[in-house]
């Protein structure tokens, strides 16, 4: 397959050429022997021909407030120089699809080893990341957030280095109040820094009082229609449903909803 004349350098190909391009040296680079000067040059052409790539993956953490941009694209070219060296161009999968989890994962590597937002001793960067993984592990097995005297025992150490390590997580990263937002409601590019997005009112903190003060009014009505206004609400049956488990008619399970729901209204109105 004849190369196009700018090939020698990988820089100047385009990215839709590149993709093309790295196909072929990628099978030229599988029958050379490792260490020859043919060797290093078609390795060195296909990494200087998808630095594209890895610019793009680096783009992504643009925001992530820890690193030059430039130091981002150096760690995930480790990543795409690794994905290189282990592609096999007999498979069916393209490369850049089996180069990106190299690259992303050479990226976040850095991310976890540099991204502190206060000094933390090695020990318990590492302790931080033991206790990432078992907390999952052991979350998925328990059904709930493990203890500290779990996670212990789980992996082997002192409960006091746990409790240490979880005080550690917090120190993992430190997002300021200035930082553009990517979560509101106005157009994109808008500028609007994360504190104006803070302090929002949450309607739960309604539904809650709602709840609390309803309590005790439920009380003040017959057992009977606390029990058909569960069944309706709680368990989500019809007022068919109802009428044939209480032995009453459809009609006289609406009355006593509707009286109930009253009763509670005016109570919640007098609070």
């Amino acid at each position: 397959m004849p190369l196009p004349p700018d090939a020698a350098d990988g820089t100047a190909v385009a990215p839709a050429d590149a993709r093309r391009l790295s196909r072929v040296f990628l099978d030229r680079l599988r029958d050379l022997d490792e260490g020859t000067r043919a060797h290093q040059y078609t390795r060195n052409t296909l990494i200087e021909m998808n630095v594209s790539l890895v610019k793009y993956v680096a783009g992504r953490y643009r925001n992530r407030g820890s690193g030059d941009l430039e130091d981002v694209v150096q760690v995930g070219t480790v990543g795409l120089i690794k994905a290189i060296d282990r592609y096999d161009p007999d498979r069916e999968n393209e490369f850049t699809s089996f180069a990106i989890p190299y690259i992303n994962g050479e990226i976040m590597r850095y991310f976890r080893d540099t991204s502190w937002a206060v000094h933390v001793p090695r020990r318990l960067q590492e302790l931080r990341r033991a206790l990432v993984t078992a907390s999952e592990l052991l979350a998925s097995r328990l059904g709930r957030d493990p203890t500290a005297a779990e996670l212990s025992d789980h992996l082997g150490v002192p409960r006091e280095e746990v409790v240490e390590g979880l005080k550690a997580k917090a120190a993992y990263t430190a997002a300021s109040l200035d930082t553009p937002s990517a979560e509101h409601d106005g157009p994109p590019g808008d500028g609007r820094a994360l504190a104006e997005t803070l302090g929002r009112h949450d309607t739960r903190l309604d539904l809650f009082e709602n709840l609390h003060t309803l309590a005790p009014l439920l009380e003040s009505i017959p057992a009977r229609d606390r029990d058909i206004l569960r069944m309706r609400f709680g368990q989500d049956m019809t007022q068919r449903a109802i009428g044939l488990e209480l032995g009453i008619s459809q009609m006289h399970v609406s009355r006593r909803i509707a009286r109930s729901l009253e009763t509670l209204r005016a109570g919640l109105l007098e609070d």
